[in-house]
């Protein structure tokens, strides 16, 4: 009985091996592919153009947040008590500043980052959809869920030009 489990194992163990071999699977790196497009670059420059204003008020606030912490560890000694709680006030608020404007920049540009990403959504997908076709693959997995994968089936760059067309 116990040889005829090991036989009927065997057997499973055969097939499911020989159904395996045949699956055929590729890989792409969705977001690198999606952030090199040409859309991207554009969009990215958009960005940075729409943005520009708001990033020199937050390096203003920064380099006067740093330029009063350097005065105050210089000249904070020197200080009376009164002019020295009024400089790490004005420290304090140009902190205050800094963390705001720098958040509200960081949120605002992240949420243009995942509008521009659902809006390429359907164009990802027929590209993926038409690799899956041409190389007659099963599957095509994120290269974040693959540990390792030989270089022909790494299909990031097919799927790049195809999003460049």
């Amino acid at each position: 009985m116990t040889r005829m489990k090991t036989l009927i194992a065997a057997v499973l163990m055969a097939v499911s091996v020989q159904a395996a071999a045949e699956t055929r699977i590729g890989v792409v790196d969705l977001r690198q592919a999606v952030f090199s497009s040409n859309d991207a670059q554009a969009f990215s420059e958009k960005l940075q153009q729409d943005f520009a204003g708001d990033e020199v008020k937050v390096r203003e606030a920064q380099d006067a947040a740093r330029k009063l912490a350097e005065r105050l560890e210089k000249d904070g000694a020197m200080m009376n008590e009164a002019e020295r709680k009024q400089l790490t006030a004005e420290f304090q608020k140009k902190v205050q500043e800094f963390n705001f404007l720098k958040e509200r920049l960081n949120s605002t540009v992240n949420q243009r980052k995942q509008e521009f990403l659902e809006g390429a959504r359907p164009e990802v997908d027929v590209a993926v959809k038409e690799l899956l076709e041409e190389h007659s693959l099963d599957l095509i997995l994120p290269s974040e869920a693959v540990v390792y994968v030989k270089p022909e089936m790494n299909l990031t760059e097919a799927l790049l030009k195809k999003l460049n067309r």
